[in-house]
């Protein structure tokens, strides 16, 4: 497996847990009162939405080579861990309630 392989791999299996994870948000949004349900699901939108646009940047990766490949994985990194902190404050966020 190339570094290429592998990184693209570990994005996947990061991405796989934020959709566990939406699954339980959608979840505990189902079973709030209406107030907080509104709240749960915006969030749960704004995650899919950041995990959309995650997904498509290693479609991009996958597809990429030489400098390209660079490139792009600096700015997967970055969405990465945007991602993950939006991530951060919705377990913080759907903890508290």
């Amino acid at each position: 497996m190339t570094t290429q392989e592998a990184y693209v791999e570990k994005v996947k299996s990061k991405i796989d847990q934020w959709n566990a994870e939406i699954e339980k948000f959608q979840a505990k949004a189902r079973g709030a009162k209406a107030d907080a349900r509104i709240e749960y699901e915006e969030q749960v939108e704004e995650l899919k939405d950041r995990r959309d646009a995650l997904q498509e940047k290693v479609a991009d990766l996958e597809k990429a080579g030489g400098q390209a490949w660079e490139d792009l994985k600096a700015g997967a990194e970055k969405a990465l861990g945007e991602v993950e902190s939006a991530f951060a404050k919705a377990r913080d966020r759907f903890t508290l309630h």
